[in-house]
């Protein structure tokens, strides 16, 4: 399927492009404010479906609106029908469609533009009512909050909230090309409504301190949950607007005469990782737990772990290196120490599934 994308070098175009050209099966013709308009019929030729995302947003002169939602949009809808074939048509709309301003009014018409070349022809067609599209890409102190809150603090920068309670509603672009694609490839003749699931509410003030929470992690080293749903999605836009001389981070590094450990990152409630280091010879540990439990796992070097039982004195020991992944747990009542029993430098993984309380630590010396 070749597929047009008009607005290809904006924020939602890009990222479609991007997606497609990952697919096998999908070539992809590009539109954007560089071409010429008289382009837009000879374009709509040689593709098999359209995807219609040029518009105009914030036009010096209102008058664009109009000219670059209504008109556009219209001209596009005779290009299809010149064309003789049924081309299936996705319209990107903005809620602000229901509203009585400038912008609103000019992507109604677009909508109406496309309702009644459906209607007229039995063209497949689907129109998206887009409420505020967020990720990677977009532009910053444009006509997104979150790439403007993503955008500044990335870069230390002040940002300004006027109401913290104003009520947001959010898609992420990811969703927005995952339901385009699947429209595209079940376009039924006519028109109808397309939805993106999921969407997200989140008030200003919510939305600036989770960004600056992702912000905070780096030092703090507790990173938020950004494993699923909006928390993720905006975890990812933030990391995106990050400049690269802000990719890497240094962490607190705690070393003696034994080798050195260094925490990497806690969690809110499923524990923290780190690394040590142990010269050849040297035992670090000697200790036992009531409930903190741990994992090791040996990177480099040759390691002897050693456990002896603190009610009943039975010991047991395990020999592990780097060139076999093995992860050695840690047993609540069991003291327990590690040796570096080779001739390089030990490099461990460790994983605890609590963040280290200084004040109630867990961890009772121990000899094994």
């Amino acid at each position: 399927m070749r597929v047009l994308v008009t607005g290809s070098r904006g924020f939602i175009g890009k990222n479609l492009v991007v997606r497609l050209g990952e697919l096998s099966g999908f070539e992809v013709e590009q539109f954007s404010r560089e071409d010429e308009l008289s382009a837009l019929s000879e374009k709509v030729q040689r593709v098999d479906a359209v995807v219609h995302l040029a518009g105009e947003n914030r036009p010096r002169d209102v008058a664009d609106f109009e000219k670059g939602n209504a008109t556009l949009t219209a001209l596009l809808c005779v290009a299809i029908q010149a064309t003789g074939r049924k081309i299936p048509l996705i319209l990107a709309s903005s809620i602000q469609a229901e509203l009585a301003n400038p912008y609103g009014q000019s992507k109604r018409a677009a909508e109406q533009a496309v309702e009644q070349f459906a209607l007229q022809t039995g063209n497949p067609a689907v129109i998206y009512r887009l409420p505020n599209v967020f990720g990677k890409w977009c532009k910053p102190n444009y006509n997104s909050v979150v790439a403007t809150f993503c955008h500044n603090i990335a870069h230390q920068l002040p940002i300004q909230i006027n109401d913290p309670s104003a009520q947001l509603q959010l898609v992420y672009v990811d969703d927005v090309i995952s339901e385009f694609l699947s429209a595209l490839e079940s376009m039924a003749k006519g028109m109808r409504w397309g939805e993106v699931a999921p969407d997200y509410s989140i008030t200003l003030g919510e939305l600036a301190s989770q960004i600056q929470d992702f912000k905070n992690c780096r030092s703090t080293l507790v990173s938020e949950r950004v494993g699923s749903g909006l928390v993720r999605a905006l975890y990812a836009t933030y990391v995106s607007y990050l400049p690269p001389s802000r990719f890497a981070y240094d962490l607190p590094r705690y070393g003696d005469e034994r080798g050195v450990f260094v925490e990497m990152l806690k969690t809110p409630d499923c524990g923290q990782f780190s690394y040590f280091t142990a010269h050849p010879g040297v035992t670090r540990g000697g200790h036992y737990h009531h409930s903190k439990t741990e994992k090791f796992l040996v990177i480099k070097g040759s390691a002897r772990f050693g456990f002896r039982h603190v009610v009943t004195n039975e010991t047991y020991e395990i020999l592990t290196s780097g060139d076999v992944p093995q992860v050695v747990e840690t047993v609540p009542g069991w003291t327990h120490d590690i040796t570096n029993v080779g001739e390089d430098e030990l490099v461990v993984m460790l994983w605890a599934n609590e963040i280290f309380d200084r004040a109630h630590p867990d961890t009772i010396a121990c000899e094994v």
